[in-house]
């Protein structure tokens, strides 16, 4: 019997590996929730948009062009849990109100958008909307706005389009950190985790310049993230610290004039 412990032991160990290798996107992602519409939420001037994916999924937007033809346009991609009413009408608002066009989308799975969300496809859908603005918008310059577990999506997406510019609002340096940060040291999550969004990684690829902003008292995604992935990153490069600002809150504690501002010099017409 004694002899069989250790055996009983491994067995049981592969097996939690096996369930949460199984199991994990039902921890990282939220799919579902609500699928309202652009009026619902009293967005003026925006229209729903049905994006198709390079792997057949449809996409949900809300989009709006620039106010000028020629004027900049910003990619928005919210975080999660929360679909597009949740998360996005305040933001949208923000860039409108200095005549940028916008789009923000709901991810593969989420609110009226198909499909199941993986590391892989959501990084189609990214694509996918940059290339919707590009044909509605050709002569505009495109920045994109990552929030939260967006802005693992928007390191991303800058690697591989012309981004005019990255903005990012407590982001994490990777997924892989914030387990080790937060989860239970008890698994190899290093060769568990299938969609790690490893911004640390990507984000010296990036060429665009990039700004980076958190809230000294998030307790979500610790602002030691944020400093991390800063370190990383290519010049030019700011970083904007709010004392006192929870997760995501760095926007309306001090941020947002800043971002605004940075988000319109990207974007602005070629002289």
């Amino acid at each position: 019997m004694w002899l069989a412990l250790p055996a009983c032991a491994v067995v049981g160990y592969l097996c939690l590996c096996a369930w949460f290798w199984v199991h994990q996107r039902d921890f990282q992602y939220a799919p579902g929730g609500a699928a309202g519409t652009p009026a619902a939420v009293g967005l003026v001037g925006f229209t729903a948009v049905e994006i198709e994916t390079t792997d057949g999924e449809r996409i949900i937007g809300w989009w709006t062009p620039p106010g000028r033809t020629g004027d900049g346009v910003v990619l928005y991609l919210h975080g999660t849990p929360g679909t597009l009413p949740d998360c996005a009408p305040g933001r949208l608002r923000d860039l409108q109100s200095v005549g940028l066009g916008a789009l923000a989308i709901d991810y593969r799975g989420y609110g009226g958008s198909t499909g199941s969300p993986s590391e892989a496809g959501i990084k189609l859908d990214a694509l996918a909307a940059f290339d919707f603005i590009h044909s509605q918008a050709p002569r505009s310059k495109i920045a994109v706005f990552g929030e939260s577990f967006g802005t693992g999506i928007a390191v991303a997406l800058a690697t591989e389009r012309p981004i005019a510019g990255v903005l990012l609002n407590a982001p994490f340096a990777s997924v892989l950190r914030l387990y080790k940060l937060r989860a239970p040291p008890i698994l190899p999550y290093r060769w568990l985790l299938k969609d790690q969004y490893n911004s640390e990684a990507l984000i010296s690829q990036v060429a665009a310049p990039i700004m980076i902003m958190h809230g000294t008292a998030d307790d979500n995604v610790p602002i030691s993230e944020a400093r991390r992935l800063y370190a990383a990153a290519r010049q030019p490069k700011s970083m904007i610290e709010i004392k006192g600002a929870g997760h995501l809150s760095a926007w309306e504690m001090g941020g947002k004039p800043s971002a605004l501002e940075a988000l319109a010099e990207w974007t602005a017409p070629s002289r």
